[in-house]
């Protein structure tokens, strides 16, 4: 039986990648480069991009990842919440 350790706990902030695949993704561009706050893990699935493309992956942990919609869209004091895969997440330094 395997144990997998989350990278990443509740509160932590991410940046998400900003990339442009060719193909199919399931990271929103509007959420790409984005920094927002993990709310919990949301359980460990493959990649989707890569069984997209017929590619078998071990399953990583997907998280949900709450963003201002300011920062999003410009405009908006409302939050948004986005599922995203472990692949697309990088953790921000706090600047002291």
């Amino acid at each position: 039986m395997t144990t997998r350790t989350e990278r990443f706990a509740p509160g932590d902030r991410v940046r998400t990648r900003s990339v442009d695949p060719a193909g199919h993704t399931r990271l929103p561009r509007y959420a790409r480069g984005a920094v927002g706050l993990v709310v919990e893990p949301a359980g460990a699935h493959p990649l989707a991009d890569d069984r997209a493309r017929g590619v078998a992956g071990a399953a990583q942990t997907v998280y949900h990842v709450q963003f201002a919609a300011a920062d999003l869209f410009g405009a908006g004091d409302h939050t948004v919440t986005v599922e995203l895969w472990e692949h697309y997440l990088t953790p921000v330094e706090e600047q002291a």
